[in-house]
């Protein structure tokens, strides 16, 4: 019955990083940018839009697509930085646990 008191408190322990960690999340910002630094998407690690901003020499009402396509790289660019912090911290956040090599933590984080 120790070793099940042991990997209850584990467990407990686990839930309250990760809560902390998700709490962070929504602190860390990342930028995505596209046609070099013209346009800019800032988000939240966890993918939550937070400020767009545009360079004035981008906007020509006759050519809306070109716009449109910065401002999908940039998301695009914003979404992969987003991902790239969201592993980060939730690596961060599963290293003190002392889990077994090779556990395998969700979306693929490895402790």
């Amino acid at each position: 019955m120790k070793d099940l008191a042991g990997l209850m408190k584990q467990a407990q322990e686990m839930q309250k990083k990760m809560g902390e960690a998700q709490a962070r999340l929504d602190a860390v910002e990342v930028t995505g940018e596209a046609g070099a630094g013209l346009v800019k998407i800032t988000t939240t690690a966890k993918g939550e839009p937070r400020k767009v901003s545009i360079d004035p020499s981008l906007i020509d009402p006759s050519e809306p697509e070109i716009l449109e396509d910065l401002m999908l790289a940039a998301l695009s660019d914003a979404r992969r930085k987003a991902d790239e912090a969201q592993a980060k911290v939730l690596r961060e956040a599963a290293g003190g646990l002392g889990l077994p090599p090779g556990f395998d933590m969700p979306f693929g984080i490895k402790p």
